[in-house]
């Protein structure tokens, strides 16, 4: 019986990126389908949020993700550009965002198309992966195709149903609520959130025992 779960994940969280090729792999493994479901970052939801929080808190994410990528041997750079514009010294969040909400809706119609995981493990190789002007060229296009998907149908369907498909965003992320969680990434299984690339083996853990199988 294939099992099912919901992952909430956003463009801006280097977490998610760290997290997803693991996401791919358990699909790819386990008989397991996972539906991922978009939400817009912090910066979006909550823009006074790195302006109100611990002045160390933004150094030492930046410190554990570097360490993490190390340990678990996957490429990792500072976006450029950036998915958020924001001025890092003042924390600000800029009004202007040329780049999350496109993304955003764009994943979220690849979700619409049972593509949702595919295309964010791609783009967010390009993203954070070191890629240099990711948003420029064929980039994104090349990594639609690998996804199994359309860049021109995405960006269409992002532009002309932005309102539509907003609303299933913000939807996702009451789901993500309702589930007693409200970070990215969390995977949810059953009711049951697991919130954070270290918590993937938990996850695992209790889908085994619901009956999850090796493909």
């Amino acid at each position: 019986m294939t099992l099912e779960a919901d992952v909430y994940w956003s463009f801006r969280s280097p977490y998610s990126y760290l997290a997803t090729r693991r996401y791919v792999a358990l699909t790819r493994d386990y008989d397991l389908r996972i539906h991922q479901r978009f939400v817009y970052p912090l910066a979006i939801r909550e823009p006074d949020f790195f302006e109100k929080n611990h002045p160390n808190w933004l150094g030492y994410v930046f410190k554990d993700m570097f360490r993490i990528a190390q340990y678990m041997d996957i490429p990792l750079a500072p976006p450029n550009p950036d998915p958020i514009v924001q001025d890092i010294a003042t924390r600000k969040i800029a009004e202007d965002q040329p780049h999350i909400f496109l993304l955003t809706r764009m994943g979220q119609a690849a979700s619409r198309r049972g593509k949702g995981l595919e295309f964010a493990d791609e783009v967010s190789r390009l993203i954070w992966g070191g890629v240099k002007d990711w948003h420029t060229g064929d980039h994104l296009a090349q990594a639609a195709t690998r996804a199994g998907l359309d860049l021109t149908e995405l960006k269409s369907e992002a532009e002309t149903q932005a309102e539509e498909l907003d609303t299933e965003i913000a939807d996702n992320q009451k789901a993500l609520e309702a589930s007693g969680h409200w970070g990215v990434p969390t995977l949810v299984f059953e009711g049951e959130p697991f919130f954070g690339q270290d918590r993937i083996d938990l996850a695992v853990w209790r889908m085994k025992q619901e009956g999850l199988e090796k493909r």
